[in-house]
């Protein structure tokens, strides 16, 4: 299994105790999910590389807590899914952990069909996240290579302006019109208006911002 392909999910678990990671990876890697082990936080961040997966975290950990560090990701802007373990959790620390936008929370000793399953459902929506943003991506890029008038008679096009009423609005023809609304198709590569308008409504501010930056 080449751990190394930007696209292959992984499963980071960061855990002080050495046999809690051995036994965490031995069990996922039995069901085909890669891992990478790691004893503390600051290890993880040296070889994250922010591909799709989660993040395993113990809570309890000698220099920084679990809670605290989840906290330092989300405000660094890492979207990884955490799934906090822990054999000390009280009902603090779990709303803590889900108001930070933790995925699941689980107590040690760990159900091993439970941690299976909400290792998936976050390598799920992992995965869901980094398709989103590779077509966001993807269709920023696009957008970025329409010309200004393009763009005008693209806004005006998916405002419900008809080819006509934005020929008269420009002061161009529609021959013209109907020329740039053939080339925004042609470089967007969306077959019809309908496809223009749900892509980029798709793309959001990310988009908008790639769009207004060119």
């Amino acid at each position: 299994m080449n751990l190394h392909a930007p696209d292959l999910p992984v499963v980071y678990i960061v855990d002080d105790d050495p046999a809690v990671r051995d036994a965490l990876g031995l069990l996922l890697r039995s069901v085909g999910i890669a891992t990478r082990c790691f004893a503390d936080p600051d290890a993880f961040l040296a070889q994250y590389d922010a591909r799709p997966g989660c993040l395993l975290l113990d809570i309890r950990m000698p220099h920084v807590s679990g809670l605290a560090f989840h906290e330092n990701l989300v405000g660094q802007g890492i979207a990884i899914g955490v799934i906090f373990i822990t054999g000390h959790g009280d009902v603090m620390q779990c709303r803590r952990a889900f108001k930070a936008g933790a995925a699941d929370f689980l107590m040690k000793p760990i159900d091993e069909t439970v941690l299976i399953e909400s290792v998936q459902k976050a390598i799920a929506a992992s995965l869901a996240r980094h398709g989103e943003a590779r077509l966001r991506a993807d269709f920023g890029a696009r957008l970025a290579t329409l010309t200004g008038r393009e763009r005008e008679v693209m806004h005006m096009l998916m405002d419900g302006v008809t080819n006509k009423e934005a020929a008269y609005a420009l002061d161009i023809s529609l021959r013209t019109v109907e020329s740039h609304r053939a080339r925004i198709f042609e470089k967007l590569a969306v077959a019809s208006l309908a496809d223009c308008v749900r892509q980029y409504l798709q793309v959001g501010q990310a988009g908008r911002e790639s769009e207004a930056s060119t």
